[in-house]
């Protein structure tokens, strides 16, 4: 089958999925978490020969595609949490009487058919097809090529669980080739949103060859910035400094690989010779490169000026002394990537200025950057996060996969009745659900 083909067999699926009760999409879900148990040694083997052809790839890369016990079962409490969050469609979020008899509603409903190309991480595509399938649309998948055996073994599974649940076929299908994604971005007519997940100059190839809505982020060049102490306390013993320590720690080494960790540490110039030292010998795993104000104090590499718009992935930190919050927000917007920023400071004032001017999807105080994610915020799994500005920022889950229409409910209203004075306009705000 073509990827044209596939595609309209998506659209016809994706018809049927609009209309499917919350209860068999839920049923589906669960169904799916006991295939992906039933199917563990076939998943392991599968992952297994991907990880042997792996050996070139850069760590970080290597480490993303392990799917082992631990993913697993990760995979399966996600599906079920999954089943048990409530239903993304039908709800309405605006009734509002617009004359006598004639009410309008605004009730959330799929987006349709979603093309999904992702990276290296095979238990996205667990996530990827669970949300879809709870939002009711069909789903397009492109996995990357190293992790193509483990994604081909997770497809069928959930696949074959979903269509026994009575899910439409070709509610879901695996593409295995880039050329697959040059048709895909052709398909406007078909396929509804694309959501890349990779690197900056493929999300920009996509975003430049399609007249498809891209939805997603390119790098997460992410920042934390250290702000002076309110009260002028620079002493290591002060919650304030121990806590931007266990911030800007957590941040890059809980888990260093993904776009969610901190890549350039900004810190005031009041702050730095306190703070620098006990940051360097609390993360000697962690490669600082410095600005010459920050090699001054701490003993560190040179960071270029391509330091600044990296994203290492990787133990590695740029860091910088700055002169202001200002000078700290300016940075941000100039080399951060939308993603996440975080201030550590304890004066509320200055960081609500921060969250303010911080042109972010998500913007924390004195937490770790590592939050900004779709399971920890309470909304399930996630499809990736969203630096843009259109429907969806953030974290993207069930909501992020949901639009809206209209619904105007009449009883032989027409405008001439309006216009002539029979009926009167009354914009009237209603307090319930469409009914319909």
């Amino acid at each position: 089958m073509t990827v044209a083909e596939t595609a309209k067999q998506a659209r016809a699926a994706s018809r049927s999925m609009a209309s499917l009760t919350i209860a068999s999409r839920d049923q589906a879900l669960i169904a799916m978490a006991d295939a992906l148990l039933n199917a563990r040694d076939r998943l392991f083997d599968a992952n297994n020969r991907d990880l042997a052809n792996a050996h070139g790839l850069p760590e970080p890369v290597r480490k993303r595609l392990i799917y082992n016990e631990k993913k697993l079962r990760e995979s399966v409490d996600e599906l079920r949490a999954l089943a048990a969050a409530p239903d993304p469609l039908g709800r309405t979020t605006l009734a509002r009487m617009l004359a006598d008899g004639l009410k309008l509603y605004r009730v959330s409903c799929p987006i349709g058919v979603v093309g999904v190309i992702f990276e290296s991480r095979p238990d996205a595509l667990v996530q990827i097809a669970a949300l879809c399938l709870k939002s009711g649309n069909a789903a397009l998948l492109k996995g990357g090529s190293e992790a193509s055996y483990t994604n081909r073994a997770l497809f069928e599974a959930l696949n074959a669980a979903a269509i026994s649940c009575g899910i439409p076929e070709g509610w879901a299908s695996l593409f295995g080739s880039r050329e697959d994604v040059a048709e895909m971005l052709a398909l406007d007519d078909l396929i509804d949103l694309i959501i890349p997940r990779g690197g900056n100059a493929f999300v920009r190839y996509i975003k430049e060859n399609s007249r498809i809505p891209v939805l997603g982020h390119a790098d997460g060049v992410c920042h934390v910035y250290v702000d002076v102490s309110e009260r002028g306390e620079n002493d290591r013993r002060a919650p304030y400094a121990d806590c931007a320590l266990r911030v800007v720690r957590d941040s890059k080494t809980q888990y260093a690989a993904v776009c969610n960790a901190v890549e350039t540490l900004l810190v005031h110039k009041d702050a730095a010779e306190a703070f620098l030292p006990e940051l360097a010998k609390n993360m000697p795993e962690v490669e600082l490169r410095g600005c010459p104000a920050a090699q001054r104090i701490i003993n560190c590499k040179s960071a270029s000026d391509a330091d600044w718009d990296a994203e290492y992935l990787d133990y590695i930190l740029s860091v910088r002394v700055v002169d202001s919050l200002d000078e700290a927000i300016e940075h941000i917007n100039r080399h951060g990537s939308g993603h996440t920023d975080a201030i550590v400071t304890d004066s509320p004032l200055r960081a609500a200025r921060f969250l303010a001017e911080a042109d972010s999807a998500n913007v924390f105080h004195n937490c770790s950057t590592r939050f900004a994610d779709g399971y920890r915020y309470g909304f399930g799994a996630e499809l990736g996060i969203a630096t843009g500005k259109i429907h969806a920022r953030g974290p993207v889950g069930l909501e992020g996969l949901t639009i809206y229409k209209y619904k105007l409910l009449g009883a032989g209203h027409t405008v001439a009745d309006t216009q002539d004075g029979t009926v009167a306009y009354l914009h009237k705000p209603l307090d319930e659900e469409c009914p319909l």
